[in-house]
């Protein structure tokens, strides 16, 4: 009978160090929501203002580390396309043209991470010249050659 008495004296002390524990917690979350500050002095409130400010921050990085995974997994995957595709175009031209896909998907690839680097494309002219048609394609267009800066 006392070793009942002792077990339920226990777990009423645990039941209200819980109680407590839970109305702590939700009188931080109201005030982490902005919620019943008026009672708060201004060391509290820079306090909780630096616990928000450390949460932001961590949410932030976290933010951060998934858009940087999704950029890898997106740069892997057109990797794998671009190889598909060289694969395809193999099958479909053969071996011949595949250096002139490769040319023209480099210079087009090159071009578009240039002008999102905002790196400045330099234009000048030049002669035309005639075409060998056994020969890839030259990166001349109309006259125009395309140079740029080597540093992106």
């Amino acid at each position: 009978m006392l070793s009942s008495f002792v077990e339920i004296k226990f777990w009423q002390r645990e039941a209200a160090v819980l109680k407590q524990q839970l109305q702590t917690l939700q009188e931080n979350h109201r005030q982490m929501m902005g919620e019943q500050l008026s009672g708060l002095s201004i060391t509290d409130l820079q306090n909780l203002e630096n616990q928000l400010e450390m949460s932001l921050q961590g949410v932030r990085m976290k933010k951060e580390q998934i858009l940087m995974d999704q950029i890898q997994d997106l740069n892997r995957k057109s990797n794998l396309i671009h190889q598909e595709n060289v694969e395809l175009y193999k099958k479909v031209y053969g071996t011949r043209d595949v250096n002139r896909a490769n040319i023209s998907s480099l210079l087009t690839n090159d071009l578009a991470i240039r002008e999102e680097s905002h790196v400045p494309v330099h234009l000048q002219l030049s002669q035309p010249q005639q075409q060998n048609y056994d020969t890839p394609a030259r990166a001349t267009k109309s006259g125009y050659n395309f140079l740029h800066s080597t540093s992106i």
